[in-house]
């Protein structure tokens, strides 16, 4: 069996497993005091390229940590940090993490709404809010889009455009993305980090 559909029933286990034993949300905010140095302490970020965290869908963030956790997902900070992370740690993260309000969008104006009004038709046009809600709040394993650091969302797609960001559950973005050029990503990250 490849390897990688292997993590994906292992993580899939840890989810179902996760979903039977409920979550620690106070563990969890005691689990966050690490991450708070990046991602802020009320798990907004205010480090240039380093998402926020608060609001995320639950499953988006256990997720992401058993990937980091496995080697799945690369980065430098991140799997250390991670790979001693307990399934119970993981849930509990999770859990913290999605009962925090999200943040207000990066900025309340928008000094370029010709460039907002672009990433909205292109929005429009490849139906991202099937996966990522109408309003781009997420959902179970699909992060919340509305009010991420702008410089983020540009990174995140320009990762999944190249290939550089990788990790199961991630098969829709490469696809979407691969035909954008790099103003129409940049056009996206300035319209979903203004999404109120």
């Amino acid at each position: 069996m490849h390897p990688r559909r292997i993590l994906c029933i292992a993580a899939g286990i840890l989810l179902a497993a996760g979903s039977a034993e409920a979550a620690d949300i106070a563990a969890g905010k005691a689990a966050a005091e690490p991450c708070a140095a990046c991602h802020g302490a009320d798990g907004v970020s205010a480090i240039e390229r380093v998402p926020s965290l608060a609001g995320q869908p639950d499953q988006f963030i256990q997720w992401q940590l058993v990937y980091y956790r496995s080697g799945t997902r690369n980065d430098e900070v991140m799997e250390p940090l991670a790979e001693n992370l307990s399934d119970a740690d993981i849930r509990n993260l999770g859990a913290y993490y999605a009962s925090l309000p999200p943040p207000p969008p990066t900025q309340q104006s928008d000094g370029n709404p010709a460039l907002s009004q672009r990433g909205a038709e292109i929005i429009a046009g490849d139906k991202c809010g099937s996966c990522h809600q109408e309003r781009f709040t997420g959902q179970q394993a699909t992060p919340r889009l509305a009010g991420q650091r702008e410089e983020y969302l540009l990174k995140a797609l320009q990762d999944f455009k190249s290939g550089a960001r990788r990790g199961g559950g991630v098969g829709a973005m490469p696809s979407a993305t691969y035909r954008l050029s790099d103003d129409d990503m940049v056009a996206l990250a300035h319209y979903l980090a203004r999404v109120q």
